[in-house]
């Protein structure tokens, strides 16, 4: 099986890949997402946090958080998968991030994103936000695979200190906050 999931012509992993997004994307449109931020405008970057337009356009501050899923996923697989190929790998990866972002823009998420977290103004994803949140793993996967894994770890550590400098939130703060709130977390996200 694995051996046959190998032979794969790039082009089919390639095809199979965009059929996932746009399978994501179609998911997302019936379940009521906006195509694109309701300001009918798509920006590169959107850096304001605490904003209506979070989350709604190309990029983001929460962007990192999607590269660092790459190279998380890519050192998973790599680790448990390692006889499959990149590709049938990285289809795997996008499965996952795929999966998440379906989840995160269920109500039951966003509701808890608004009660757990100092996201107050978060309803969700753009369906093109989603798109560009899948992409960002496909690079963190992509650049995991060339890089050393000293340079993979510094980049993470990078994004998340950096990034929990600039907002007050981060990939592990969010995991924290949606899985195990902390009042004294949130006091100081909001500036206290």
């Amino acid at each position: 099986m694995i051996q046959a999931l190998n032979r794969f012509p790039k082009t089919l992993w390639v095809a199979i890949l965009l059929g996932m997004v746009a399978v994501t994307a179609a998911i997302l449109l019936s379940m009521g997402r906006v195509p694109i931020c309701t300001c009918g405008s798509v920006k590169l970057w959107h850096g304001a946090v605490n904003s209506s337009e979070n989350s709604q356009h190309l990029t983001d501050w929460y962007t990192p958080s999607h590269i660092i899923h790459g190279v998380l996923f890519y050192g998973a697989l790599h680790l448990v998968a390692r006889r499959l190929g990149l590709l049938p790998r990285l289809a795997i990866a996008t499965i996952v991030e795929a999966a998440w972002e379906i989840a995160e823009n269920t109500n039951a998420v966003i509701s808890r994103y608004r009660e757990a977290t100092i996201a107050l103004d978060y309803f969700g994803d753009s369906v093109i936000n989603s798109v560009s949140d899948i992409f960002a793993m496909w690079l963190g996967f992509f650049l995991a695979s060339r890089l050393p894994v000293w340079a993979s770890v510094l980049m993470v550590l990078v994004f998340e200190i950096g990034v929990g400098w600039m907002i007050r939130d981060n990939l592990t703060l969010n995991v924290l906050m949606l899985l195990w709130p902390l009042e004294s977390v949130k006091a100081w996200q909001g500036g206290a």
